[in-house]
């Protein structure tokens, strides 16, 4: 099996279940370079929960890989997220950042979509 999808807008991989291993195994295909940083992350997510004795800090943990494996699934569609970031950081036109805000909006609505989350629930 290839790591290229079939068409330019096909995902690389199916939208995993929302478990650390799930995600894990998800990274390693799409984002195998984010791999340190999800095992930090979800170390220091279960370090939390454990002082906190309760799990938001491991659902935070899960969302928030949800959607970055939601999006790193779909190479275009990550690629085009970071030239957005990297045009707001970099130009002063009012109107153009707000463009691409809005754009990175839609982005994210479409990656929590598939990660089967609503933005804005904790």
């Amino acid at each position: 099996m290839s790591s290229q999808p079939d068409h330019p807008h096909d995902p690389l991989v199916p939208q995993p279940a929302s478990t650390p291993e799930a995600l894990r195994a998800a990274v390693a295909q799409v984002a195998p370079g984010s791999l340190a940083a999800f095992d930090a992350e979800r170390a220091e997510a279960v370090q939390q929960a454990r002082a906190e004795v309760s799990a938001a800090p491991l659902r935070r943990f899960t969302r928030q890989w949800a959607v970055n494996v939601a999006i790193a699934r779909h190479p275009a569609r990550a690629a085009r997220l970071r030239e957005l970031e990297a045009l707001i950081a970099e130009t002063d036109d009012l109107v153009q950042a707000r463009e691409a805000v809005t754009e990175i909006g839609r982005i994210l609505d479409s990656a929590f979509a598939e990660a089967g989350l609503k933005r804005g629930d904790a």
